[in-house]
């Protein structure tokens, strides 16, 4: 138990380093645009097909579940302002970071845990460049610039699937559905969902390169890292989503927009 917990300290302490080190080479190092280029086509546009299908679907299945329930009342209009403020405040962040983490932290494991037990990380020190400014300050630039957007395809793909399926299966009026989303859903929902992404961004870059940095015992290491870089990294989304919800919901409290 003690080991355990003085493991996770240290753990936590590493990434504390790492990120430390990043925000330091942000300011101080050596800005490579074409590797920020590179990393934002490979994390923000190569990441839309999937961020948007599971957004799309999610919104979907979301309204198709709640309008069955509240069906049984009489409320099916409210369904639209359901599914916009729970893909807002909670479930668009979340399926995004985890899309994320699966597609994009496990590479970013995969490809700097390789360069690591090949030695070309201390091929990068040899020729006077620093692995952080090379390999991880250019990811954590372009997860940050582009996990805004995709949190936002990933709502907005949802609200519009939900109103399909609202107006077209369920046959709800279109103003009245349309009248509960834009009363339940503002700007303090649309802060929520920046906010968390941005932070669930962080949690995936740091902990994914972290996992690439410290990798050994050659293809077995590389594998482990990338496992642990996945599964870490969506542990942490979920864990840290909670106090994150339980904080915004003091600040941005839920509820009707008066007209």
């Amino acid at each position: 138990m003690i080991k355990g917990i003085k493991s996770a300290i240290e753990y936590l302490g590493e990434l504390a380093f790492l990120l430390t080190d990043v925000i330091e080479s942000i300011f101080r190092g050596k800005f490579r645009l074409n590797l920020l280029l590179e990393q934002l086509a490979e994390i923000g546009f190569r990441s839309q097909p999937v961020v948007i299908v599971t957004g799309a679907f999610t919104g979907a299945v979301l309204a198709a579940q709640s309008l069955f329930q509240f069906k049984l009342v009489n409320m099916e209009t409210v369904g639209g302002g359901l599914v916009s403020t729970s893909m807002l405040r909670e479930l668009g962040p979340t399926i995004t970071a985890l899309m994320l983490a699966g597609r994009v932290g496990s590479s970013m494991a995969a490809e700097i845990g390789t360069m690591k037990v090949t030695e070309q990380v201390d091929a990068l020190r040899s020729m006077s460049i620093h692995p952080i400014d090379y390999l991880v300050t250019p990811r954590f630039l372009a997860i940050i610039i582009s996990i805004p957007l995709l949190v936002t395809e990933s709502c907005a793909c949802a609200i519009f699937a939900s109103y399909i399926v609202g107006v077209n299966i369920f046959q709800i009026d279109a103003p009245y559905w349309n009248f509960h989303v834009s009363n339940f859903t503002g700007l303090d929902d649309i802060t929520i969902a920046m906010t968390k992404g941005l932070v669930f961004g962080l949690l995936i870059v740091i902990i994914s390169c972290h996992q690439g940095l410290k990798a050994t015992n050659g293809a077995v290491g590389v594998g482990k890292g990338t496992t642990k870089a996945m599964v870490y990294s969506s542990l942490a989304v979920l864990i840290v989503n909670f106090f994150l919800s339980l904080l915004m919901q003091k600040i941005f409290p839920a509820g009707f927009i008066a007209t």
